[in-house]
């Protein structure tokens, strides 16, 4: 009797426990998923030798919708991407031409950085790709944060498993590791200045670094952010990609 008690005791216990981190996990969806944005940025590629920075503007509508114009430097200004569904097309002013990005060429890096074309294009809500698992809690920087630990259910991801460590009262993820099938750790992401902005926490400073490379990675700073805001739509048409 005592170890049926036992057996169910600690089914119950797993059973909230995967309850919760799928709470949290839900939790964290709604503060970084939005149903559109509009954002401007600073990326820093910090190499090995030197570091660059590079503006943008990126119109996001639902997860199947952006649009990206690069700003500065004028090496970079003009070059735009638009992403419709699963399909990315890159424009180049220099050389007037507009590609398709697909299949593997979609892992390459944008502009040098940490950030993969595949990274940028993935914008599901990470309960619709994955599985999660309360793994405990640590400190994060002062912070106390609940440790899920991800696993995806469905095949069309870039990253097998993912380990985040998510804020316990503002629910933003303010450390990720990401990992391939084979479990190697492929890339990490440090999120800081975590800000209230329209009604949802969100962190405006991003760290990524490629472990598969190196230099000191990429920080992504977000100089404004708009959530709920009406953006045209001819702007997510490719003939956007050459006005």
């Amino acid at each position: 009797m005592r170890v049926l008690l036992t057996m169910i005791l600690s089914l119950t216990t797993l059973l909230a426990a995967a309850q919760n981190a799928e709470d949290i996990l839900s939790k964290v969806d709604e503060n970084m998923a939005s149903d559109n944005r509009i954002v401007e940025a600073s990326m820093t590629i910090h190499g090995k030798r030197n570091s660059r920075t590079i503006t943008s503007r990126t119109y996001s509508v639902g997860t199947k919708q952006s649009f990206t114009e690069y700003l500065t430097p004028a090496r970079e200004q003009g070059t735009k991407m638009l992403k419709l569904d699963n399909q990315l097309w890159i424009y180049s002013p220099s050389t007037d031409r507009t590609i398709q990005l697909s299949g593997h060429m979609l892992r390459q890096s944008v502009m040098g950085s940490d950030l993969s074309y595949e990274d940028m294009m993935d914008d599901r809500k990470l309960t619709e790709v994955y599985t999660a698992t309360l793994a405990g809690t640590e400190d994060v920087d002062g912070r106390k944060t609940f440790v899920l630990e991800l696993a995806a259910k469905v095949s069309d991801v870039a990253y097998h498993s993912r380990k985040i460590w998510v804020d316990t009262e503002h629910f933003v993820p303010l450390r990720e590791d990401l990992f391939a099938k084979s479990g190697q750790l492929l890339k990490r992401t440090t999120m800081s200045d975590v800000k209230q902005i329209d009604g949802r926490w969100f962190p405006i400073s991003i760290v990524f670094k490629d472990m598969l490379k190196q230099g000191d990675g990429t920080e992504y700073k977000m100089t404004s952010i708009k959530f709920n805001q009406k953006i045209p739509e001819y702007i997510f048409t490719k003939a956007a990609l050459k006005q």
